[in-house]
């Protein structure tokens, strides 16, 4: 397996941004209808679902303005972190269904795969540079 990727940084920050705002609109849009397919409290829904409008801009800013700032990229691999961190405490908090576990856990993995291609491509482009 290669030490570094070949993976440019720009799409994959565009398609962590578009993944945001998508997943955010659902929540938002559908919070009621999602909750009640996984048990998951609306209000936590609708906060997340709103929450993921400023990250995605803010990717999609990094992405198109910002991209040679690392610590703005920074922010965003440690914020996906966080992101699955909060998913897997939510585990025990709330008491989702079946279908909420696997939502939360689907989720948060596709958070961590994107923390992690940012991470190894933001550390390949910085030895790339160097």
């Amino acid at each position: 397996m290669p030490s570094q990727s070949n993976i440019p940084l720009k799409p994959v920050l565009l398609l962590d941004a578009t993944t945001c705002l998508i997943m955010g609109l659902l929540l938002v849009a559908v919070t009621g209808f999602v909750s009640g397919i996984t048990a998951i409290p609306e209000t936590l829904l609708l906060y997340a679902g709103a929450l993921l409008f400023p990250v995605g801009l803010f990717m999609a800013a990094t992405a198109l303005w910002w991209l040679r700032s690392s610590g703005a990229v920074w922010l965003i691999i440690v914020g996906n972190a966080g992101w699955v961190l909060a998913s897997l405490v939510l585990l025990a908090i709330v008491k989702p269904n079946g279908l909420g576990v696997v939502f939360i856990l689907a989720q948060a993995l596709v958070v961590a795969m994107f923390a992690w291609v940012e991470y190894r491509t933001l550390r390949a482009t910085h030895a790339v540079l160097a």
